[in-house]
């Protein structure tokens, strides 16, 4: 992807890992300062395609725990010690199971990691010169957080929402109400312009999603409040692992 030349930031999507997860590169158009956003492995050909753009690492940002998501994370810091924000607390039970997952999954070199920065609901984390806000999305996990840039009008949310999917809900601790509920009450008011950047497949805009998603769509949704015990279902939509 490309980010208008006018934007205060710039951004780059770099398919990483067997499981095609899209890590995002995020940089301040000012400071030439990156955020790389849930660097799931491939850590040397992500180093290389931000030294190909004259880049400078100063955070790595991660929305969720599950290993292709964050495979990578501890070798992206020990290459560029770059404090870790993200995810929330919640995931903690994740991350402490990326070793195995990656030995499962193939991915031998994913390693544990301890964020220096826990993400809670509303915080804001800065990037050189600019700022994206957090927003909490418990659901494909329980937590998830997402990033968006409100003057791009730019998410990056993991898998929270794909173009015509949600995020799996069928893992530890996963909740499709609570999925349902996130995205309709922490991304749609965002605004129908937002494009965003799944964690894995094509991007997206949330009115695009909001107008044809079958898991939530306005249609979709509005069927689903009137089924009982909606947080007791799973979905099984996208998200590699998920």
């Amino acid at each position: 992807m490309s980010t208008p030349q006018d934007l205060p930031i710039r951004a780059m999507i770099a398919p990483v890992t067997p499981l095609e997860q899209n890590c995002t590169i995020v940089w301040c158009a000012k400071t030439n300062k990156a955020a790389v956003i849930d660097p799931g492995g491939d850590v040397d050909r992500l180093l290389e395609a931000i030294a190909s753009q004259g880049l400078t690492v100063e955070k790595i940002w991660v929305t969720h725990g599950h290993m292709d998501h964050a495979g990578g994370v501890a070798a992206l810091k020990a290459a560029t010690g770059a404090p870790i924000e993200g995810p929330h607390r919640d995931d903690a039970f994740w991350i402490a199971r990326i070793a195995e997952s990656g030995r499962m999954f193939g991915m031998p070199d994913a390693q544990v990691f301890t964020p220096d920065r826990w993400l809670e609901d509303g915080d804001v984390v800065s990037l050189g010169e600019t700022e994206f806000e957090v927003r909490h999305c418990p659901g494909h996990t329980p937590g998830h957080v997402i990033f968006f840039h409100r003057g791009a009008r730019l998410a990056q949310v993991g898998d929270v929402l794909f173009q015509g999917s949600v995020g799996r809900t069928d893992f530890p601790r996963g909740d499709f109400g609570q999925l349902v509920a996130s995205i309709t009450e922490k991304l749609w008011p965002l605004g129908e312009d937002v494009q965003f950047v799944p964690g894995h497949g094509p991007m997206s805009t949330f009115g695009h999603e909001r107008r044809t998603n079958p898991y939530v769509s306005d249609q979709a949704v509005e069927a689903l409040k009137r089924q009982p015990h909606v947080s007791g279902l799973k979905s099984t939509g996208y998200g590699a692992l998920g």
